[in-house]
């Protein structure tokens, strides 16, 4: 492959050229309620050619190897009929590499009627837990990718991605009261994470039957402590996708915002985006532009340091690149996306956070929320109420609203652990490239003065 691959890169007469093609194999099960919703696998191939002349990008995609030559010519030839600026694009040192995939228990090795028997007990593990339960959404999914990556400057990457993910969800009505649960792991390292998951599947069918008794949180302003994963949407969706450079480089608001050496937060606040931590969901050794990923930090001692660069934005903003550049799959081209975003542990204890808060929240899990510009929305799954230190009944409908950067500035204590979110199907998000992998993670986190949508008194 590597030399059929050089010699189409030696046709291409662009300033740069790339190629990369991915070969993925995967299969999926998916029940709702008592019916088998979704079966089925897939094995497909293709790939895409890059080409740069005079700051214009030239594509062109393919399924057949065969055509490969011929796609390089269109790339650049595109490239030539939309460039009229020069070319900004990082320099990095050509690498040559190859990352093999080590899995425990060999999905591909299992039949899809045992991958199904496995997550039917699931799913009626759910369906039988109380009669409240009205339905459910259990599913299961893995694929495995290789990629290879080459370019005209000399670097040539295979790689090896795999991904498995199951998931458990139930829904409990009583009347018109309608409430959700659900429990789900994902990894790289073969079918046994998802072997196993008879108690969570009891666990996301209980949440939904405990939901239906639990009174909606009363609005107000409350000190808040969200637990890891909450802190991990936040850091991600709140934060992370304002620090993706291609977004501050092209909005004149967020390039006023997002100054570098600009206080966002205490010294105890650090938000990092690290694409080498071993097992995580956005962990690879490159980006899709060939770049080494790294540990970026984003704030660092409540100071923004740094920001997330594909080569040409590191070039256009004259920053280093961050190994960020990324693409949901052969027929996207990559763009500036996050890895694993989190916010970074402190010295305090769970206790110490809860211990002084005479009325206050526990908010847990998210499931859904939104931001626009600075500007963030989110639903928890559920929370606590504390009161006068203690953790106290359970509450629903909790939604969390306010100004990120206020926001920020208003954490005062972290405990001391980050914790990753399990992961689950889908992904982030971000333009017409949906479900990317992203990792989320961070410690407990406690906020003033946060803004909490629910009954109002």
């Amino acid at each position: 492959m590597r030399e059929r691959i050089e010699s189409a890169l030696r046709k291409g007469d662009a300033e740069y050229t790339e190629i990369r093609i991915e070969s993925a194999i995967s299969s999926w099960v998916n029940f709702r309620g008592e019916q088998l919703d979704n079966i089925g696998s897939s094995k497909t191939l293709g790939g895409i050619v890059r080409a740069l002349v005079k700051g214009g990008w030239g594509y062109a995609t393919f399924n057949e190897l065969d055509d490969l030559e011929i796609r390089v010519k269109e790339a650049c030839e595109s490239a030539r009929l939309v460039g009229k600026e020069e070319s900004k694009f990082a320099e990095v040192e050509p690498v040559v590499d190859e990352i093999k995939a080590t899995l425990e228990k060999d999905f591909r090795a299992i039949s899809l009627s045992e991958k199904k028997s496995v997550i039917e007990e699931y799913n009626k593990i759910i369906l039988g837990y109380h009669d409240k339960i009205e339905t459910s959404n259990v599913g299961y999914s893995d694929s495995f990718r290789k990629i290879w990556y080459a370019n005209s400057e000399g670097t040539y990457i295979e790689d090896e991605r795999p991904d498995v993910v199951v998931f458990t969800s139930a829904t409990a009505r009583e009347g018109d009261n309608v409430q959700h649960g659900h429990e789900s792991l994902s990894g790289s390292t073969g079918f046994q994470i998802v072997e196993g998951f008879q108690e969570k599947a009891g666990i996301a069918a209980k949440k939904a039957v405990d939901l239906l008794s639990a009174p909606p949180v009363t609005g107000g302003k409350y000190t808040v402590i969200i637990d890891p994963k909450l802190a991990g949407v936040f850091a991600h969706e709140a934060f992370g996708h304002l620090s993706e450079s291609d977004f501050v480089y092209e909005n004149e608001r967020m390039k006023e915002l997002m100054v570098l050496g600009k206080r966002f937060g205490s010294d105890i606040l650090n938000i990092i985006d690290d694409g080498t931590i071993p097992g995580q969901l956005g962990t690879h050794r490159y980006d899709d532009e060939g770049v080494k990923t790294r540990k970026n930090y984003l704030i660092e001692e409540g100071i923004l340091v740094g920001r997330l660069h594909s080569r040409e934005t590191a070039a256009k903003m004259h920053e280093p690149p961050t190994g960020n550049a990324r693409a949901i799959g052969y027929q996207h081209q990559p763009i500036v996306r996050m890895t694993n975003t989190y916010i970074d542990k402190g010295d305090a204890t769970f206790e110490d956070m809860i211990k002084d808060v005479k009325m206050g929240l526990y908010a847990l899990d998210c499931i859904g929320g939104q931001t626009s510009m600075e500007m963030f929305t989110f639903s928890a799954a559920y929370g606590y109420m504390i009161r006068d230190g203690k953790i106290a009944e359970l509450v629903r409908d909790v939604v969390l609203t306010g100004n990120v950067f206020e926001t920020l500035m208003n954490i005062d204590m972290l405990d001391n652990a980050v914790k990753w979110a399990p992961g689950g199907p889908g992904g982030c998000g971000k333009g017409a490239q949906q479900g990317l992998r992203t990792g989320l993670g961070g410690p407990h986190v406690r906020i003033q003065n946060v803004i909490v949508g629910g009954r109002q008194q």
